[in-house]
This record gives structure tokens, C-alpha cells and sequence, in this order.
């Protein structure tokens, strides 16, 4: 982005601020960071673009400062975080002004986009317009990627990092890639490597051999299956990706429409594809980039109509 987004986190907890604040920087955010709402309406004169506010907090509650900031600012965008079953208090703020919302536990990605969307508001009065591939992607620098040469276990590795944070807390949670986007040398993609084949890579060779139809009730006796998990797990952290990877996914111009997107992960039963622009890969969209997006549609609509 040519803009740094500039985020005001407003949350009591240490830990989550922290957390937050790594995250969003890595995403390309500028963050500042308070811990309670007087220090946040200090912290409202470094000019923020877009606020996140917990409601439940010692001192100044959210709806406080909420009610502070736009009585100075009325423009300026606020997400409200609020916990679970505290619905009636999330209306509430939006009837005060806020942007909109966020159920902790609040996935990172949602988080991001939200922010992204609230900074973007202005636009609001092209609601026609729509977005390309290029603009819901996840870009090929914050997806795992591996070489088709190292083993299976620094798969696993880059894998597990894909669903963890450095630092994580209970009340973020960031959505895993599900895959690996597998390249050679060269930096050409060559394949993908999912969960699913690593699970179709510890299965024994003899459970697909033929057998006799007596020793069917064999099979699924627990001495049967004894061992042999942990087994061909190790077995299959020394093999080299390039032996149980996919086909590499399809491709999808940068500049595609989302229709497009969403007509070829329907009828090709995709769910996702490598983003391309002048040959060279530099995305993914998946399944859930098209649900967000779908939702925000959704959101925007209903906000029209209430201006209207």
C-alpha cells in the first residue's frame, strides 16, 4: 500500500496489544498502542485513520470514549471489540458512530480487512464499483511457500507457522493457509502441498493392496492399527515435497474480475488459485477471500440504506 494505514489499538490487556501490534506492523499497518480510553484520546492527536476500541475496559468503557472521539471527530472511523454475548452493547455503539464491530475472539484477517474497509469508507459513494483478484488476495509474501527439493518435515514446520503467531493469546486468533504454494529453483511454481496430502502420505502402501475378504475384520482390530501413525509420520518427514505435492492450482489474472474468480472456483471445484500478472505469480485467492468480500457487499448495502 503507498499509505501506511495508521491503527490506534485501544485494549486494557498487555498482551494483546502486544500481540496486535507485531501483526499489524508485518501486514504494513502503523500501529499506536494504548492501554486505557484516557490514554487513548491523548493518543487521538497523533491523527490516526482508524480506531479499534475495546468496549470493556477499567476507567473510560469504550462507549465513553467512543462518544469523546466523535463529539471531536466525527468522521473518524472506530471498530468496536466486543466480547461474546455482549451483542445489545455492540448495537449500542454503532448507534453511537462506530464503523462497526468485532466478536473477540476476532481472527487477524477479518481484523485487517475491516480496518482496510474503514479506512476506504469515503468511497462509499461509489457502491457500484467492485473489486478485482488484485485487491482481496493474499499476497505471495504472507503466504508459506517451500522449494520442491526440502523434506516433508520443513513442510510441517512452515505449515504449523502458517496457524501460529509468534505471540498469541486467546483472544486472536489468525486463520491458517491450509497449503503450501511449492516452487522450484528458478522461483517457477511447480505444486501445492495441502493437509490433505499429508495425510494421504502416511498411509502404508498395504492398506491399498489387495487382500482376502477374510482378513477384512483384521484391518480395523486395534492391534492392526498399533504404531503405525507415529510410524509413517517419521517416515514421511524424510521424503522431499516434490514427492507427495499436488499439481501446481490454477491461475487467475491479477486484474480478474471476482465474478470470474468465483464462477471458476464453482464450476472447476477450486478452492483457490495462484494469482498471476505478466506471468509472474504474486497472490492467492481462496474460498474465504470471495466470503469476506461477499459479506462486506452485504454490509455495505445495508449502510447505504440506512444513509438514505
Amino acid at each position: 500500500m503507498n499509505h501506511k494505514i495508521k491503527v490506534l489499538m485501544v485494549d486494557d490487556e498487555e498482551r494483546f496489544r502486544e500481540t496486535t501490534e507485531k501483526i499489524l506492523r508485518k501486514k504494513g499497518f502503523d500501529t499506536i498502542m494504548a492501554a486505557t480510553g484516557e490514554e487513548a484520546l491523548e493518543k487521538i492527536g497523533d491523527t490516526p485513520d482508524v480506531v479499534v476500541l475495546d468496549v470493556k475496559m477499567p476507567g473510560m468503557d469504550g462507549h465513553q470514549v467512543l462518544q469523546e472521539i466523535k463529539s471531536k471527530n466525527p468522521d473518524m472511523p472506530v471498530i468496536m471489540l466486543t466480547g461474546h454475548g455482549r451483542k445489545p452493547s455492540a448495537v449500542a455503539a454503532l448507534e453511537q458512530g462506530a464503523f462497526d464491530y468485532l466478536t473477540k475472539p476476532c481472527d487477524i484477517n477479518v481484523l485487517a480487512a475491516k480496518i482496510h474497509e474503514a479506512y476506504h469508507y469515503s468511497d462509499i459513494d461509489r457502491p457500484d464499483e467492485e473489486k478485482l483478484v488484485r485487491d482481496i488476495m493474499v499476497p505471495i509474501m504472507e503466504y508459506t511457500t517451500i522449494k520442491e527439493e526440502e523434506s516433508v518435515g520443513e513442510a510441517f514446520r512452515k505449515l504449523r507457522e502458517s496457524f501460529s503467531l509468534a505471540a498469541c493469546t486467546s483472544r486472536l486468533m489468525e486463520t491458517g493457509h491450509r497449503s503450501i504454494l511449492v516452487f522450484d529453483q528458478e522461483g517457477n511454481m511447480k505444486g501445492i502441498l495441502s493437509i490433505r496430502n499429508l495425510l494421504e502420505g502416511i498411509m502404508p502402501a498395504y492398506l491399498s493392496a489387495p487382500r482376502p475378504s477374510m482378513a477384512d475384520g483384521i484391518q480395523y482390530s486395534p492391534m492392526f492399527w498399533a504404531g503405525a501413525f507415529n510410524r509413517e509420520v517419521r517416515e514421511l518427514a524424510r521424503k522431499k515435497v516434490s514427492g507427495i505435492m499436488s499439481p501446481a492450482p490454477p491461475v487467475i489474472r491479477a486484474d480478474a474480475n471476482l465474478m470470474e474468480a468465483a464462477y471458476t472456483m464453482v464450476t472447476q471445484n477450486y478452492r483457490r488459485m495462484a494469482v498471476i500478472q505478466k506471468e509472474t505469480v504474486v497472490g492467492v485467492i481462496r474460498e474465504q477471500d470471495l466470503f469476506f468480500e461477499m459479506e462486506k457487499v452485504l454490509r455495505s448495502k445495508g449502510r447505504q440504506k440506512a444513509v438514505l
